[in-house]
Parts: structure tokens; C-alpha cells; sequence
């Protein structure tokens, strides 16, 4: 990622920070003046994205910090957990909505305004925007952290629709005098904590599963298989793993050369090997390159030697 993409990730994160805390005043404000619990569980989810957004925003500046003497492979790791904080907030969040929403079939429900029914509206096209937004700008600069958030705006567009078909479930009810559909609120409330539960689930595993030294599946890596295999000097490559950091891959690479070349023949090699990658791939921040001497292809010459 470079460093106009880095600005494009930060200036994601600040829309989604400024845009949620809008967001979550407009429907806390609201749903308690309209007496909707839908309402105000999806404005405390909107208000966890804030939180969630100030932790990619922070992960991301990390993530750019250069490699040092600790952190020989940099900091990109730093937005995989900015990505598991977000996932952990959604947690709590889904299971403080969840609760409240169940306590509501007891303690008794308040028919909610119609001005509830409209902010989860815009609340619902605001954030499907956001989403829009931030994911197909995740997927270009290749930010799993900006990626994430994105699906947390997903997340609350479904939590609106249910805010939205609940509370004007409820209002319907309460005005066509049908008893049972006043119960939609608080039943949206637990929709929604439901669909929060899910996201921070996913977000969790794949965050996780990327933390723990992941590599680039055999087809993502084929591409720099072919460049390190068509480097002068390289008879073959016997393997290569791209480790992911957040943003960017360190790779390891081992590459079979003419077992009779020179140390220093084998060294300048490797080097070209490592330059070809780094600055072929801008999503490639070092290489390790390990050379194998091809002691395959002397074998085989040695036995048709010997059959002639």
C-alpha cells in the first residue's frame, strides 16, 4: 500500500467516524423521544462503529510505521488486530442489544413515532453508502482493516431494515389496533442483535486466521511463482510462501540453481530474484530467498552418460 492509498484508508476511516457519530446521535435522540427500542439499540450500534472506526484508523497508522530493529517485518499486523478489536465491540454490542430487547417482552413495550420509522430510513440508505464506499476502496488498496469496517456498515444497514420493519410493524399495530404487532420493536431489537453476533463472528475468524501467519493460497501465489521461476539464473522454484501482514506479504522463496556456479554467482542470483518481486508487486515488502543447488538435472545427465 502505498502512500496515497494509506491516505485514502485514513480519509475511509474518518467519513465512517464522522458519519456514525451522526448517525448514532440522530437515532439515540430520536428513538428515545419516540419511545423506540430498535431505534436506540441500532443508534448504540452505530455508536460502536465510532469506536470501531478510531480503531482502524489507529491500526492503520501503525501498519504504516517503518520496519525496526523489533519489527524486521514491519508493523501490518497491526490493522489484522485493529480488525479483531472491531469484532470484539460488535460482540458486546450484540449482546447488550440482544438483552434489552428481550427484557422489553417483559417489563412491557411503548409504541414508537413515526419519526422513528423515518430515521431508520436514512439511517438504512446512509450506511448501505458507507458501505458501498469503504468496501470497494478496501478491496482496491488491498486494507483488510478498511474491508472489515465496511462490512460492520453492512451490518447495521440489515439492523436499520429490521429497525424500519419493526418499528413500523409496531406503529401499524398500535394504529389498526392489532396487539400482537406493538411487540415488532422490541422483536427487531433481537433481529438485530442476532445479525451483529454473525458479523463479529466472521470478522473474528478471518482476522484471526490472518494474525496467525497465513499464506497466499497456491492460485493468489502462482503469479509470483512465474516472475521468481523467469529471473536468469533460476532453473526452478521449489517453493514459495507469502506470509501476510495486514496490507503487504513477506515472502520466502526457494530457488534451485546450477549446482556448479559460484557462491557469489548463487548470491547475485537471489538478489535479482528479491529485487524482481519487491519491485514488481507493490504488495510485496520483502523476500527471503534461499538457494538450492540442482542437483536434479546433474543426476539425470549422469545416467544418460551412462546409458550411452
Amino acid at each position: 500500500m502505498n502512500s496515497d492509498q494509506l491516505h485514502q484508508a485514513e480519509t475511509a476511516a474518518w467519513v465512517g467516524i464522522a458519519g456514525n457519530l451522526l448517525l448514532a446521535v440522530m437515532k439515540g435522540v430520536i428513538g428515545l423521544m419516540a419511545n423506540s427500542r430498535a431505534l436506540v439499540a441500532d443508534a448504540v450500534h452505530s455508536a460502536s462503529d465510532v469506536v470501531g472506526s478510531l480503531a482502524v484508523l489507529i491500526g492503520i497508522r501503525v501498519a504504516r510505521t517503518p520496519p525496526d530493529e523489533d519489527h524486521p517485518y514491519g508493523h501490518g499486523k497491526a490493522e489484522s488486530i485493529a480488525a479483531i478489536i472491531v469484532s470484539v465491540l460488535l460482540g458486546v454490542v450484540g449482546l447488550e442489544i440482544g438483552y434489552s430487547s428481550v427484557e422489553a417482552f417483559f417489563t412491557g413495550v411503548k409504541v414508537p413515532g413515526w419519526m422513528a420509522v423515518l430515521a431508520a430510513f436514512v439511517s438504512m440508505l446512509a450506511k448501505e453508502g458507507m458501505f458501498q464506499y469503504k468496501y470497494r476502496l478496501g478491496k482496491r488498496i488491498g486494507s483488510q482493516a478498511v474491508v472489515a469496517n465496511a462490512w460492520e456498515h453492512r451490518s447495521d444497514v440489515y439492523s436499520s431494515l429490521a429497525a424500519l420493519i419493526g418499528i413500523g410493524g409496531a406503529v401499524l399495530g398500535d394504529l389498526f389496533g392489532i396487539s400482537a404487532l406493538v411487540y415488532l420493536d422490541a422483536a427487531a431489537g433481537v433481529f438485530v442483535s442476532l445479525l451483529v453476533l454473525k458479523m463479529a463472528y466472521s470478522l473474528a475468524k478471518e482476522s484471526i486466521h490472518s494474525t496467525l501467519d497465513h499464506v497466499l493460497h497456491e492460485e493468489d501465489a502462482a503469479e509470483l511463482v512465474k516472475a521468481a521461476a523467469g529471473v536468469a539464473g533460476v532453473r526452478r522454484v521449489d517453493e514459495l510462501h507469502a506470509r501476510e501482514h495486514g496490507f503487504y506479504v513477506i515472502v520466502d522463496v526457494k530457488v534451485a540453481v546450477d549446482p556448479d556456479i559460484s557462491v557469489a554467482a548463487g548470491h547475485r542470483i537471489g538478489k535479482r530474484v528479491k529485487e524482481t518481486l519487491i519491485h514488481t508487486y507493490d504488495h510485496v515488502l520483502g523476500v527471503l530467498v534461499h538457494v538450492n543447488p540442482d542437483y536434479e538435472e546433474k543426476d539425470e545427465d549422469a545416467e544418460q552418460g551412462r546409458d550411452g
